[in-house]
């Protein structure tokens, strides 16, 4: 039988041998747990990293699309500011170009009616003959009138409307007008209205409107009364008056539907949309 002291101490001592093995296996476990913690450290701290350098890269790009953006916004500018300058030069330079021509044809047209005119001073008449006229007074330039003054009037007319062809439209509208006063009953009169109107198109367009209306609503009949009339059309459609326009060109086609300027008149209509 073994003593009691003995069987104390062999007790104690397996008690401290139970309790080193327990201290070894916590510090282990904290150990382990420790090292646990330390890589999923290292791995966020890795994660992190890469997404920061990422964060980097990305704002790097945009940075550099940016100095891209502004390098090309800079170019731009400067063609443009180019570009601008070139057409503003040939602006001036077609102005200049445009004036020289208006004021050559101004100073040839002068001349031509200066000549004509002396011409027509210097020539002696046969004898028996009427004094020749000046290109100014082309419309009385007629012979006298037989019964009637049919004939007056078509020579009227006729000498105004070579003036208008030869690009003398102020002296045209003087013959024209002549006319009018002269022979107001005359079946040139509608004739006489409407070139005045033609002679007042490019100079003065609300003039022009104003005798083709004339034509169209005082001489329905006459023969130039669709040409006046599809004119006015025209005339207010470039003046952006597009309902007078409109009106215009209906008023051809429901009037005058055979003539060759209601078939004129159709298309505008369909490029108005009606």
């Amino acid at each position: 039988m073994i003593p009691r002291p003995a069987r104390l101490g062999a007790a104690l001592g397996l008690a401290l041998a139970l309790g080193g093995c327990a201290m070894k296996s916590d510090v282990t476990r904290v150990q382990n747990e420790v090292t646990a913690l330390r890589e999923v450290s290292a791995r966020q701290d890795s994660a992190r990293a890469r997404q920061l350098g990422e964060i980097i890269r990305m704002q790097q790009q945009l940075f550099d699309s940016l100095a891209t953006t502004r390098e090309t916004i800079r170019t731009l500018r400067g063609d443009v500011a180019n570009d601008l300058y070139g057409v503003q030069q040939q602006l001036v330079q077609l102005q200049e170009l445009t004036g020289q021509s208006q004021r050559r044809l101004t100073e040839l047209r002068t001349q031509l009616e200066a000549r004509a005119e002396q011409l027509a001073a210097t020539t002696t008449p046969p004898a028996g003959s009427p004094a020749p006229r000046t290109d100014t007074t082309a419309a009385a330039a007629a012979a006298p009138a037989p019964s009637g003054g049919n004939a007056s009037a078509d020579q009227m007319y006729e000498a105004s409307l070579g003036q208008l062809r030869r690009g003398s439209a102020s002296t045209a509208r003087l013959g024209f007008r002549e006319l009018l006063k002269s022979y107001p009953t005359s079946d040139k009169v509608p004739d006489a209205l409407y070139y005045i109107g033609e002679s007042f198109r490019t100079e003065n367009a609300d003039s022009a409107a104003a005798y083709y209306d004339m034509v169209a609503r005082n001489y329905p009949q006459s023969a130039r009364a669709a040409s006046a009339l599809y004119n006015l059309g025209l005339l207010n459609e470039r003046a952006s008056r597009t309902a007078a326009a409109r009106d215009a060109y209906q008023r051809v086609v429901q009037t005058y539907p055979r003539s060759d300027e209601a078939a004129l008149a159709r298309d505008r209509l369909k490029a108005l949309g009606r």
